[in-house]
């Protein structure tokens, strides 16, 4: 609602459309509609002051934080939204983190101040706990909640009166009594912080005891820019309250592409360039893909530097190939606007490249430039597709690649091992509307079930066997003998077959027949049907016959000489375990620690950080299926969680017994 504000402020819309209803500029999507949340970014511009003003409206909602990240890659600074009723969330945390670690300015706007029972002081409170005291109210709403209009603006030190038809046009009055106190002293605050931003204006500040208009004016970007104070304003989006000089501070102030500084690519020899704005020849990275209905894909970019024009041809270094520029599109959300040119530092969107994807660097064919991309946190939830109908099978994987192209958050794989492809994404809702999208998209329905286990079988010690292979069927027959024996290496140092035949028993050509059947056997698991590890096989000896021992013999009596000695070794299953870092309010601690403990979860150490508790812990990958929808619901939607596999260990004797139970029933089956 607050981008929906923005355009009606600049006269881009007349009137401002509601979450609600579906009728939002910047939430156009099918799924965004009915969910009435944010999932995609989307693009805006406007002019405000002579100024064209380029936003990236990103999903707040934990599931989809991922498609903030391009954004960020490419935008001049971040405006973070934090709700009047909701505070600051996991979500604002993290993407403010983000931005800190990009090292561009960021806002806060405090939206939704029309709200009933609206506290401003306690939020203004939470968000010093978490930004930190440089945090400076800009606005400060003179009456929050139901009928919200009115606002001290500290810079002009007036009372700012907007009127309530949503057009967000105002008028300013002096303010008096307990306000005109407030504002004299909080704008004597900003002119300090404004000094400390440049030597020569604080040196004027201590002198003088004061800077005039102009010099707050020329050191207020620079305030802005040097991080020595946190620009807050106080606005209502779904009313139009406040938005206007919010505007006003980021057309005076706000950070342009001029202050982008260098962005530094790699060259086709791994050297670093550097990639400056006024350079004249095109650089430029696409940070987001999305494939729009009767227009094909759309790849939204950013310019780094040089012009692009329709008919340019650049060079993809990803996929070493040239694209062709056809249309260029600015946009409003799914408002698209033709232009036949865009200049450095500006966003716009390709309609129909054809093998350019998220993240990828066009440029200038005589020098191949790839741009730094964006790291994506690593999934946190995953199941295994069932499609169901039969003959499918191309459908969805066009599907796939499609959306994983699109939100490259969005992780699927063939998983040979399990026999299944897995499904990954940031959370229940992502892979929910993952499931969503294939259906309204690409006509193909899928169901997520829980992924199996890759468990892993070996030895506990040495183990021998001597296999006999005879089959007569009247023809030529087979036959083959192989006497082995096997021991445990130690974890994680792989399989090792090895032979020391002697004589003349065996012909040295069938060894690598026996080292085949050895391996089919490892794969195919023997004690549950898990790849076999870890394990050392000596092939030392055994007897074949001159007419019917052949490659396929040996191969057989290898692997079932290999079953026999690993089922006299005293064979048990290794189960994976997962490193997991939990991110946990205060208040809810001592349920999660709980909770990991009834997991067989090991804490591997404790730290806070930003009010928050994280918890470093070790637990088996069966007890962390969809524990991120757990952790939600025991934090109240504000814990979130990575996982990455650390290791293979020993797996409890009733759980194997359970484990091996079940394979040979499914065998049975």
């Amino acid at each position: 609602m607050l981008a929906e504000a923005i355009l009606a402020c600049c006269g881009v819309i007349n009137r401002l459309g509601s979450t609600v209803n579906g009728t939002t500029i910047s939430d156009y999507h099918e799924e965004e509609k009915s969910r009435q949340i944010s999932i995609h970014t989307s693009l805006l511009h406007t002019d405000w002051l002579g100024k064209k003003l380029n936003f990236a409206d990103t999903p707040g909602y934990l599931d989809f934080l991922s498609d903030g990240l391009g954004a960020l890659q490419v935008c001049d600074s971040a405006l973070v939204v934090v709700h009047a009723g909701q505070g600051v969330e996991v979500g604002t945390g993290k993407m403010w983190d983000f931005a800190k670690r990009r090292e561009i300015p960021r806002l806060l706007i405090i939206n939704a101040l029309d709200r009933e029972h609206t506290n401003f002081e306690s939020v203004l409170e939470k968000v010093r706990e978490r930004f930190g005291k440089k945090v400076f109210p800009m606005t400060i709403p003179i009456n929050p909640g139901i009928g919200f209009n009115q606002a001290l603006d500290v810079l002009r030190r007036k009372v700012v009166t907007y009127h309530t038809n949503g057009s967000g046009k105002y008028s300013e009055s002096d303010p008096t009594g307990e306000w005109a106190e407030r504002v004299e002293q909080l704008h004597q605050e900003l002119v300090e912080y404004v000094a400390e931003s440049d030597d020569k204006l604080l040196e004027k500040f201590f002198d003088e005891g004061g800077l005039s208009e102009e010099e707050m004016r020329a050191g207020m970007h620079d305030a802005l820019k040097n991080e020595s104070f946190i620009p807050l304003f106080s606005v209502a989006g779904e009313t139009n309250i406040g938005v206007a000089r919010l505007l006003d501070f980021i057309a005076k102030f706000g950070h342009s592409p001029l202050d982008h500084g260098e962005a530094v690519a790699l060259d086709s020899n791994g050297e670093e360039v550097p990639i400056r704005l006024k350079d004249r020849k095109p650089v430029v990275q696409v940070f987001k893909t999305v494939s729009e209905a009767h227009v094909g894909d759309l790849s939204y970019f950013r310019i780094f530097s040089g012009t692009i024009k329709s008919g340019l041809e650049l060079y993809n270094s990803a996929h070493s190939l040239t694209e062709r520029v056809g249309q260029i599109f600015i946009l409003n959300g799914n408002i698209r606007t033709n232009v036949d040119v865009l200049h450095g530092g500006d966003i716009g969107a390709f309609v129909k490249l054809k093998n350019t994807h998220t993240g990828d660097t066009l440029s200038d064919s005589k020098r191949a430039l790839d741009l730094p991309r964006v790291h994506y946190p690593n999934p946190n939830i995953h199941g295994a597709l069932v499609l169901k109908s039969k003959g499918d099978e191309d459908k969805i994987a066009t599907g796939l690649a499609t959306l994983h192209k699109e939100d490259p958050a969005f992780q699927y794989r063939a998983d040979s091992e399990i026999k299944q492809t897995i499904l990954s994404g940031q959370g229940e809702l992502h892979l929910q509307v993952i499931l969503d999208e294939l259906k309204r998209r690409f006509n193909v329905e899928i169901i997520l079930i829980e992924p199996k286990i890759p468990y892993r079988e070996t030895i506990r010690s040495p183990g021998a066997a001597k296999y006999r292979h005879k089959k007569q069927t009247g023809g030529a027959g087979q036959f083959a003998e192989v006497w082995m024996r096997i021991e445990p290496k130690p974890r994680d140092t792989g399989m090792e077959f090895t032979n020391s035949l002697v004589g003349q028993n065996v012909d040295r050509v069938f060894v690598p027949s026996v080292e085949k059947g050895v391996n089919a056997a490892c794969v195919e698991g023997i004690l549950a049907g898990y790849r076999v590890v870890d394990v050392k096989i000596n092939f030392y000896d055994g007897k074949m016959h001159p007419v019917d021992s052949k490659d396929v013999a040996f191969q057989i009596a290898g692997k079932h000489a290999f079953r026999e000695s690993f089922m006299s070794a005293k064979p048990y299953l290794l189960e994976p375990i997962y490193n997991i870092e939990i991110q946990v309010p205060e208040e809810n601690l001592g349920d999660v620690m709980g909770d990991i403990s009834s997991r067989r979860g090991r804490i591997q150490g404790m730290d806070a950080k930003d009010g928050f508790q994280i918890v470093k812990a070790q637990v088996p990958q069966m007890e962390i299926y969809r524990y991120s929808t757990t952790l939600r619901s025991l934090t109240g939607g504000r814990g979130i969680h990575s996982e990455e596999f650390s290791h293979y260990e020993d797996m409890q004797r009733d759980l194997e017994r359970k484990i091996i139970e079940q394979a040979k029933r499914e065998k049975e089956e």
